[in-house]
């Protein structure tokens, strides 16, 4: 799936994500990306393993945390990275909108994936997306993006057996036009 840039997804949980224009830097995809937050929100727990993500606050006081260690907070003007592979989290730690501007390098798959989960959250009224659309995306991308707070068992036997039963009963047709995971 192709989407032109600007693109900008939200959720009913409080986030707001703006997929400014793509750059190329030393020959990879830099995608420039800007985000909204309320207050306590932000997104779970997840890994990229192959990008790198860096968000400078422009409003508000990010929190930030790397599993296993202790959060840290960031204020306007601050950078935080994220080197790929590194599981981590970030979320409104003030009492204002938080404004953050960034980036994603390599881009890869992200805009597809967080444009679905984004939908799939919404679609679902809750904090975590159908649990079709979570097979699917957590599945099929898997050596892309993971969630390391879901148990082993889920990730290697509920998430394929769900997947599998999504692909035969015809629950993916939104997904017709998914890019491929990348290996």
């Amino acid at each position: 799936m192709n989407y032109s840039l600007p693109h900008t997804i939200k959720n009913h949980l409080g986030e707001e994500l703006i997929f400014h224009r793509m750059e190329i830097e030393n020959g990879e995809e830099k995608l420039i990306v800007e985000n909204y937050v309320a207050p306590n929100a932000g997104p779970i727990m997840h890994t990229h393993y192959m990008q790198d993500e860096s968000l400078t606050v422009l409003h508000g006081k990010l929190g930030y945390q790397v599993l296993g260690q202790e959060p840290k907070y960031a204020g306007i003007g601050e950078t935080v990275l994220f080197k790929k592979g590194t599981p981590h989290r970030f979320w409104n730690a003030g009492t204002d909108e938080l404004n953050c501007f960034g980036w994603i390098k390599p881009a890869n798959n992200i805009v597809f994936y967080l444009n679905a989960l984004y939908n799939s959250i919404n679609e679902s009224g809750t904090e975590r997306p159908t649990p079709f659309d979570s097979a699917f995306l957590f599945y099929r991308y898997r050596k892309e993006f993971d969630v390391p707070e879901l148990p082993k068992f889920v990730k290697s036997v509920i998430l394929p057996a769900t997947y599998q039963i999504g692909k035969l009963t015809g629950k993916y047709k939104k997904f017709k036009d998914a890019p491929a995971p990348l290996h």
